[in-house]
């Protein structure tokens, strides 16, 4: 999936950003150098004509002392803060079962995922942001770049996303995953557990 895939639902960040920038007293000069970009490129993304990558964001939102969710002009009420497991509801993609265990809009994505075994794990997954997982259940297969991780309940991995992945259940039945990470709003169909559509295993 590509970083413009994930970002085709987000909303436009336009006015948080150039509110936020002002709130923190930051001319656009400063901030666009503390975050690496150009006056001109931080610009046009305050006036809508270019829209951030999640590195950018997350660059933005901590020069400006922030979350993610804000400079996406969401508000996540106290409520949201506790997800209960009567409300986890199953979803299935590409063979792989997950319950959204997180508030939506944040800047990262908590699930628990059940991965069974032969699903998947020929697909690499390339894409920005960070990943974190936790074997709760079964033995796991963890393909990093051109190593092979094998880990079992109680371990867990932090990686980059960027570093091409795939992860597949090591044994017949299967295994249980607590996974974090920072892809933004994507849809159920595109959470680079499984396949995009019109990708086949």
């Amino acid at each position: 999936m590509s970083s413009s895939e994930a970002f085709t639902e987000l909303p436009s960040v336009a006015p948080q950003l150039r509110a936020l920038r002002r709130h923190a007293s930051l001319t656009l000069e400063a901030a666009a150098g503390a975050a690496g970009l150009s006056p001109a490129h931080l610009s046009r993304l305050e006036t809508g004509q270019r829209q951030p990558s999640l590195p950018m964001l997350l660059a933005l939102a901590r020069i400006y002392g922030t979350t993610v969710s804000e400079l996406l002009g969401e508000t996540v009420t106290d409520r949201d803060a506790v997800v209960r497991a009567a409300d986890m509801e199953p979803t299935e993609a590409g063979g792989w079962t997950y319950f959204q265990a997180g508030a939506p809009g944040r800047g990262m994505q908590a699930l628990r995922v059940q991965v069974p075994h032969g699903s998947q794990g020929d697909i690499v997954r390339v894409h920005p942001g960070e990943e974190w997982l936790y074997v709760l259940k079964g033995r796991l297969r963890l393909r990093l770049g051109d190593t092979t991780h094998r880990l079992g309940p109680g371990d867990s991995a932090h990686f980059d996303s960027l570093t091409p992945h795939r992860i597949a259940a090591q044994d017949p039945a299967g295994v249980e995953l607590l996974f974090v990470h920072t892809l933004l709003q994507s849809p159920t169909a595109t959470l680079c557990l499984g396949p995009t559509p019109g990708e086949t295993p």
